[in-house]
């Protein structure tokens, strides 16, 4: 490749293919790469039950930014999967669940240079069983959550997640998974797809730079001023670690699923036309993070200088319907930062989006992680913004970001501790 930039264009591009000849290709590249990249990917652990019990605690094993926000890795994948039947799965259905996924963990470090997965299941999953979740687990189906949207609900069994700063560990591990390839040289011991089919398939990536490098899909205007440190198509930077929640927070605490958690995952198409045509760099400030935020110049270029907060606090939503009289305008996170608060002032939601160019279209896969499902969906549904007085700001339009964005699927799902994570009983102690 003639430089770092188009072999990254082309690692992307072998993730979303996927494949044995995806995967060939990759290894060839970055067999070319730098020596970093070129080192050999290190192993997991020779006992799986030896890892810690929550699929989702992450945040300590990838790095962190000169700032201390998490840093995820750059290639992911999403698999859907498909049990077959109406009824619960058997034993040996279980069994192999749990060798196909002890086969990544005994092939892969947990961490950006090896593989971080996790495995959750719908409530379609779980309605399999004569017996409900316990009460407490909120775990409810996936549902429209503004009257302007119409996604695809997501009701396959469950949900695989594989992410890896290598594009060469998610389509090796996805392989292997299929039984096609070795993993890291492990052999699998059993394919994950003995016992789930895969009904979908959805990739992405995240990392400063890779979405302007990734600009010449649908939904993006051809002279899109995306910078090259923005690790998002929209031109900022997300996921500020003061407006996380703690993986302590999202973890679920009593009953048999104690250690797992929930996690909503929305697909949502990006039109950026407008974004980009008719916004300049303070009105998409005013509407990515709050009017004070434009007005006061806070946001230099994608935001790397906010450093570990975006600056939006529960008293940007008390200012917003003063904010919406004077500007016209009200900011996307603005309206939800109050609603994404405990009552001890600690957030809610741990998001962990990223951007994708699935079909040849901008895209962002949004998952986000919290203890019962009905919290994110009240975040939602605070950024629909109902309830402003101002005559400039309707449903769609000045309504933050929401005249840009379209979703396309929704999906819930109960990602269970470890110890449960092959095919679970509601009731499995």
């Amino acid at each position: 490749m003639s430089s770092d930039r188009s072999r990254r264009e082309f690692l992307k591009a072998a993730v979303a293919a996927g494949g044995a000849s995806a995967l060939s290709a990759c290894l060839d590249e970055e067999s070319d790469g730098s020596e970093a990249e070129s080192t050999s990917v290190p192993a997991g652990v020779d006992d799986p039950t030896s890892l810690p019990d929550r699929q989702h605690a992450w945040n300590d094993l990838v790095p962190e930014d000169e700032h201390g926000n998490t840093v995820l890795p750059r290639h992911q994948i999403l698999l859907y999967l498909t049990l077959e039947g109406s009824g619960p799965p058997d034993e040996e259905a279980r069994e192999t669940v749990e060798a196909a996924l002890s086969t990544l963990d005994r092939a892969y470090e947990r961490s950006n240079e090896g593989l971080v997965h996790s495995i959750g299941y719908s409530p379609a999953y779980f309605d399999r069983f004569e017996q409900s979740l316990p009460e407490g687990v909120g775990l409810s189906p996936p549902r429209r959550l503004s009257s302007f949207e119409d996604p695809a609900l997501d009701e396959q069994d469950a949900l695989l997640h594989l992410a890896s700063d290598r594009a060469s560990v998610v389509l090796e591990a996805e392989e292997a998974l299929y039984g096609n390839e070795s993993a890291n040289g492990v052999e699998p011991s059993a394919p994950l797809t003995d016992a789930l089919t895969v009904d979908d398939r959805r990739t992405g990536f995240v990392g400063d730079g890779m979405p302007a490098e990734r600009r010449d899909v649908k939904g993006i205007p051809e002279d899109a001023n995306i910078p090259e440190e923005s690790p998002l198509f929209m031109g900022f930077k997300a996921g500020f670690a003061g407006n996380q929640a703690s993986e302590d927070r999202v973890t679920i605490e009593d009953g048999p699923f104690a250690g797992g958690t929930t996690k909503h995952l929305a697909t949502i198409r990006q039109r950026l036309q407008d974004w980009y045509v008719e916004n300049d760099f303070e009105e998409r400030v005013r509407k990515t993070f709050s009017p004070a935020h434009a007005e006061e110049e806070r946001v230099e270029g994608a935001g790397h200088n906010l450093g570990d907060h975006s600056g939006v606090t529960p008293d940007s939503t008390d200012r917003l319907p003063d904010e919406a009289r004077e500007f016209g305008q009200i900011g996307h996170a603005q309206k939800m930062a109050a609603a994404n608060r405990a009552d001890d002032g600690e957030p809610l939601l741990l998001r962990r989006h990223f951007e994708s160019t699935d079909g040849e279209e901008a895209s962002l896969h949004f998952p986000s992680l919290q203890r019962d499902i009905g919290q994110f969906e009240r975040v939602r549904e605070a950024m629909n913004g109902t309830g402003v007085d101002s005559p400039t700001i309707r449903q769609r339009v000045n309504n933050g970001i929401l005249e840009y964005i379209f979703v396309k699927h929704r999906g819930n799902f109960l990602v269970p501790p470890r110890r449960h994570r092959a095919l679970p009983s509601p009731r499995p102690e």
